[in-house]
């Protein structure tokens, strides 16, 4: 969905529909749609969060989530301007910017979302320690179009390991499905990344518990050696249940995304709406605590990837130069 019917009136952009009422007056509603993911993952659980808080703090926003496929679909309906904003992951984010395997893409970053420290999960009792220890076993790596299994497959390539051949690879058609196939034992281990992932929070919580599998030192150094773009990360200890100690990772920033199209002062009241709700985000959905406007000036590959409109509202605040 496309803003609705815009109509411009001086500074002012003002999106039809259904006019909500506030002391008696109507408020006409700028409509904003936002593409997450499939249900069970990551993605639709912020982004039910963002919308919640947004909608909030903004009575004439009314922001839509939409369920996709993931990643790899919302970049193309954004490119379509078949969405307004959308959430993707940092590896397919990246290689839209830079160009690896398709034209650059001319999208505009909102706002970082979260850091994603990858990794693995395993039954508490399984007999796996390491991640080559998991080499001929059946994985889940995720949803078929999120950005999860590009993240494992920079990792697990910068270690010397292909993912389609040396793991028996299991896509799944929705994130929530990964789990219960580690438990029933028709997977060995799943692949997710992030703080407070609920494909995680699903494992540590079932009954035996569970283990997480990340790269060692080594493997992080080797992977950083040939993929700079991915970052070293941490899983804070006690991010999830029976988790007493920090895991080292790696990893890359989510992002939310807009169409190139999205007019700069949209973006601007966007960028303005998000900062002053950042403290009742991060109460909402612990992981957005980092949805930060100093994060997301830190997580871009460069500034000017910024939606010029959020760049305006940035400088304001003096959060760019």
């Amino acid at each position: 969905m496309k803003l609705a019917h815009m109509v411009c009136a001086g500074a002012m952009l003002l999106a039809g529909g259904a006019a909500a009422q506030d002391g008696g007056k109507a408020i006409t509603k700028t409509t904003i749609s936002l593409g997450t993911a499939t249900p069970g993952g990551g993605f639709p659980v912020y982004g039910d969060a963002f919308t919640e808080v947004m909608n909030a703090a903004d009575p004439t926003l009314s922001i839509e989530p939409r369920n996709t496929t993931g990643s790899n679909e919302n970049i193309p309906l954004l490119e379509q301007d078949k969405l307004d904003i959308a959430l993707v992951a940092g590896e397919p984010s990246y290689e839209a910017f830079m160009g690896i395997g398709r034209p650059a893409t001319r999208l505009k970053i909102l706002t970082a979302m979260y850091s994603s420290p990858g990794m693995f999960v395993v039954r508490a009792d399984s007999p796996y320690k390491t991640i080559r220890d998991l080499v001929g076993q059946p994985v889940a790596f995720g949803a078929k179009g999120s950005g999860l299994p590009i993240l494992s497959r920079y990792i697990l390539d910068g270690i010397g390991l292909k993912q389609d051949e040396d793991f028996k690879s299991i896509y799944l058609d929705r994130a929530g499905d990964g789990p219960a196939m580690v438990q029933d034992g028709r997977a060995a281990a799943l692949w997710g990344a992030g703080i407070g992932w609920p494909g995680f929070a699903a494992m540590a919580a079932a009954p035996g518990g569970a283990r997480f599998i990340a790269p060692d030192a080594g493997e992080i150094a080797q992977v950083r050696a040939k993929h700079t773009f991915l970052k070293p990360l941490t899983v804070p200890a006690n991010s999830y249940p029976n988790q007493p100690t920090a895991i080292a990772s790696i990893g890359s920033w989510s992002f939310v995304l807009v169409r190139e199209s999205l007019p700069d002062d949209v973006a601007y009241r966007l960028a303005k709406t998000l900062h002053g709700a950042e403290g009742d985000l991060c109460k909402r959905l612990p992981q957005a605590c980092e949805t930060t406007a100093v994060n997301t000036v830190a997580a871009a590959p460069n500034v000017g990837l910024i939606h010029p409109g959020v760049l305006k509202y940035f400088r304001e605040i003096g959060v760019v130069k």
